[in-house]
Formats: C-alpha cells, sequence, structure tokens
C-alpha cells in the first residue's frame, strides 16, 4: 500500500477529528466535550487538533457546517426524483420526519448559539455559515420551483430563511416534548409550493383599481326626518 502524501494525511488527520467531533458533539453536547477527548477518541494528540482548528469553538462550528451541508444534500436527494408537487411533498414529509427528529443536532445548534451570543466575532463567523446554508437551500427551492411550475408567495431566499427557523424551533419544542409531530414542517412547504392560484392578494387589489372595473357604490344613507317645528311657532 502506497504511503500517503503530507498533504493527504494531513486531510485524513482533519477528517479523522472532525467525525470524532461529530460524534462526541452530538452525543455529549458541546459544554461536555473537550479537545482532550476528541483527540484521545481520534487516536491522535491534542497538538494535532490544534494543528487543524484554532479552537473548540472552530471546531464545533466544522463540525455544525458539515452536518447542515449533510442535511441539505439529503433534502435534494430526497425531493430531487419528484414528479409532481405531491410526490415532492411526500418525500419532503419523510426527510423532515428524520430531520425535524433529529434531536441531538437541534440540541446542538442551540447550545452552540448560546455559547456565541456573547462573542461578536463567534457571531459573525455563525451569520456567515448560516448565510451559505440559505445560499444552498435557496437554490434548490427555485430549481424545484423551476422545474415543477410552482409559483413561491415570497422570495426563494425567504422560503429558505422560513424553512431552516422552523425545522430549527419544532425541533427545540419536541426536544421538550417528543410527542410533537413534524406534520408542521410540512405543512409549512405545502404552503410554500402551492401550485399556481388565481389570484393573490397584491393581484386582487390591483384588480379592484383597474380601468375594467369599477368600485362598488356606497350604499346611500337612510333619509334623515325634518325637524318638526316648535310648538311656539306653529303657525
Amino acid at each position: 500500500m502506497a504511503r500517503l502524501t503530507r498533504a493527504e494525511s494531513q486531510a485524513h488527520t482533519r477528517r479523522r477529528l472532525l467525525d470524532t467531533a461529530t460524534g462526541l458533539f452530538l452525543r455529549d453536547g458541546y459544554s461536555s466535550t473537550s479537545l482532550e477527548r476528541v483527540a484521545e477518541e481520534a487516536g491522535f494528540s491534542k497538538g494535532a487538533v490544534y494543528s487543524n482548528f484554532r479552537n473548540k469553538d472552530e471546531l464545533c462550528l466544522e463540525v455544525l457546517a458539515g452536518i447542515r451541508a449533510e442535511k441539505t444534500a439529503s433534502a435534494d436527494a430526497a425531493v430531487a426524483r419528484a414528479d409532481s408537487l405531491e410526490d415532492l411533498l411526500t418525500a419532503f414529509a419523510a426527510w423532515a420526519a428524520s430531520t425535524g427528529g433529529d434531536l441531538q443536532w437541534i440540541r446542538l445548534e442551540a447550545e452552540y448559539l448560546l455559547n456565541c451570543r456573547h462573542d461578536p466575532d463567534l457571531l459573525e463567523c455563525l451569520g456567515k455559515r448560516n448565510a451559505e446554508i440559505t445560499d444552498q437551500v435557496t437554490a434548490l427551492l427555485e430549481a424545484n420551483a423551476r422545474r415543477l411550475g410552482v409559483r413561491l408567495p415570497m422570495s426563494a431566499r425567504e422560503a429558505a430563511h422560513a424553512l431552516f427557523g422552523i425545522t430549527l424551533g419544532l425541533g427545540l419544542l419536541r426536544s421538550l416534548d417528543p410527542d410533537i409531530g413534524v406534520e408542521p414542517i410540512t405543512s409549512v412547504v405545502r404552503l410554500l409550493a402551492r401550485e399556481q392560484v388565481d389570484v393573490t392578494v397584491p393581484e386582487a387589489r390591483t384588480a379592484s383599481h383597474s380601468p375594467g372595473m369599477r368600485p362598488a357604490p356606497m350604499p346611500a344613507e337612510p333619509p334623515t326626518a325634518e325637524a318638526e317645528p316648535a310648538a311656539g311657532n306653529a303657525s
């Protein structure tokens, strides 16, 4: 077996550290996972961790980026074979059941966000990663909307924010009450991915003021009774 090059060896070490850290962060949480434990479980020294990541914050950020990329790729694969809106919704429902039910991931997202709340630099990094995943989901929505002839009721980017938000938010609720189902996620997608409708609210407003339509006349006010003359002025 040929020996790995230096670059290949470094890539292997980094991949091994990320895989190990992912398992530990998901199982034990961010706060309870130390870099020493990651190094030990991966079979490397702590120095190997610092050679690839500045600190635990950066390591966890990379772990979350990997998990998000995996979730997005699995969603793309799930809906890619759909030939109709109903097929897409059925495929997405199956995906949501597994992703919205991944409570370990949801809890890690929440714990890491709380860890970042007092560190502007970490929040900025997390914001950039959020923008990256939003770009991916936006592209996925745009591609499938065009393919299936669906008109979104908002921009694809706004829809991506809505999906990401409800997935994480519902996941947090389910971490407290596992009996809550993932149906709300599918319901929101059904609203976002509805087929062409006859009139949208903005169109209805435009139509009401179009030259070919006259506004309905205002109802006439009932006539007021004439005041009777005062008794002293009666003729």
